[in-house]
């Protein structure tokens, strides 16, 4: 009797201990990787992006391209806070659930700094998705720079951030319909690249040409800046894709891996197909490579394993190089810096590489994958890339038209378009020589 009463004290003493480790817990190894994280993602879109895209473009636009991106960057964080993040990750109202969540933790209401998101602060995990949401719309002005009105676009982030991302992400991440029908998209393939690359071909499409295109050359103002941009890109990646595996663990480690590799990749095909067609490697293709294969492995970068990786990879820069040189002079739009050509058609390519190289022991809980079927996880992921693409599609259509008419119209005057936006809008030059 003695020994059952010793049992029963020995047994009521570990069910509190059992309970505890049930419960959520701050781990505060995952907490500073994803702040780290987080920061790596800043450093992608306010130094990487910008000197990408700066160094692209000419002399004339370069401070008012940059401007673009930091102020697309500051607008779309706020926008965020303020309902951009109860939008794309709390519950929606009824059957707008599918589609978009509510408002219930508006400016992080009701959210104690001490909530946890997993095993870190959900306030940490708000502030990492700002990040996507902010590169993404960044990544979309390399379509519209050099004729664009600075006004047109600020309004514009305000409503794309409002009605097109925060919508996508809840689709694919906060618990919408693409979410339940199990779409693997690991760090952003149709949340980032596909929304960025195919808002950028429609305003291009919109906006039209600037008035010289085809008819003078239109050379960058510097594509060593352009290539310490993708450097810079390519080491804030690593925050990118490995902190999408939300904690410092062995995800994290698989999505290092892929993420370097299929970008090393990707360079190596897209300066082998330039040298092949043009007769010269240059270092603009090699650094425009580095940023298809980045893209290409972003949503699956937590899913594959290095033979995966180094197929979408290399794939990735011959895809990059059609997107940019066959696809875009065959139906003659002008995308200023290629956001459609790299990001849309990579984005594309690797949320459906995807479905065909994700392992089944690094597949999410749930997913159709998980179950072994590998076609239907095909067919959910061609779903994914369908929805973004006609969603993002209309919606910004719809969006440039009323920031249009908000700003007495979309485009500068041919003369601001002669003189350069820097010093006609900014009065500042980009360099005094």
């Amino acid at each position: 009797m003695r020994i059952k009463s010793l049992l029963f004290w020995a047994f009521s003493l570990l069910v509190p201990a059992i309970s505890f480790a049930d419960e959520a817990k701050l781990d505060t190894g995952d907490t500073a990787w994803m702040i780290t994280a987080t920061a790596l993602v800043v450093l992608m879109t306010v130094g990487g992006l910008i000197l990408f895209y700066g160094g692209m473009t000419r002399y004339k636009n370069i401070v008012n391209t940059v401007m673009m991106v930091l102020m697309a960057y500051a607008i779309a964080i706020v926008v965020w806070f303020l309902w951009g993040y109860s939008m794309a990750f709390t519950d929606g109202y009824g059957a707008l659930d599918a589609i978009v969540g509510g408002f219930g933790k508006f400016l992080m209401n009701g959210v104690d700094y001490k909530a946890l998101s997993g095993t870190y602060p959900e306030w940490v995990f708000a502030t990492f998705q700002s990040t996507f949401a902010a590169i993404t719309i960044a990544l979309a002005a390399g379509a519209v720079i050099e004729r664009m009105k600075f006004s047109t676009w600020l309004v514009f982030v305000i409503l794309w951030i409002t009605f097109v991302y925060a919508p996508i992400a809840h689709v694919v991440w906060g618990g919408g319909f693409l979410f339940d029908a199990g779409a693997l998209d690991f760090a952003g393939g149709t949340v980032v690249h596909i929304n960025a690359g195919v808002t950028g071909l429609v305003l291009a499409l919109l906006l039209g040409k600037r008035k010289d295109y085809k008819k003078t050359a239109i050379l960058p103002s510097s594509v060593v800046l352009t290539a310490l941009g993708a450097g810079l890109l390519w080491f804030g990646w690593f925050g990118f894709n490995a902190g999408s595996a939300f904690g410092a663990n062995e995800v994290a480690g698989v999505a290092l891996l892929t993420t370097n590799l299929a970008t090393a990749a990707a360079v190596i095909s897209w300066v082998l197909i330039e040298w092949i067609t043009a007769k010269k490697p240059t270092l603009l293709g090699a650094a425009s490579g580095a940023i298809a294969g980045l893209v290409a492995i972003t949503p699956a970068a937590g899913f594959v394993n290095a033979a995966g990786a180094l197929i979408i990879g290399f794939i990735a820069g011959i895809v990059g190089w059609f997107g940019v040189y066959v696809l875009k002079k065959a139906l003659g739009y002008d995308d200023s810096l290629d956001a459609f050509g790299v990001h849309g058609m990579a984005g594309i390519w690797g949320a459906l590489a995807t479905g065909f190289f994700a392992l089944q022991p690094l597949a999410w809980d749930g997913s159709p994958l998980q179950n072994g079927d590998r076609m239907g996880q095909i067919i959910v992921q061609v779903e994914s890339i369908l929805f973004t693409i006609v969603f993002t599609a209309i919606m910004t259509a719809i969006l440039y038209f009323v920031s249009s008419l908000l700003t007495g119209g979309a485009r500068v005057d041919e003369e601001t378009e002669t003189m350069g936006l820097d010093e006609a809008t900014h009065g500042e030059r980009g360099f005094n020589l």
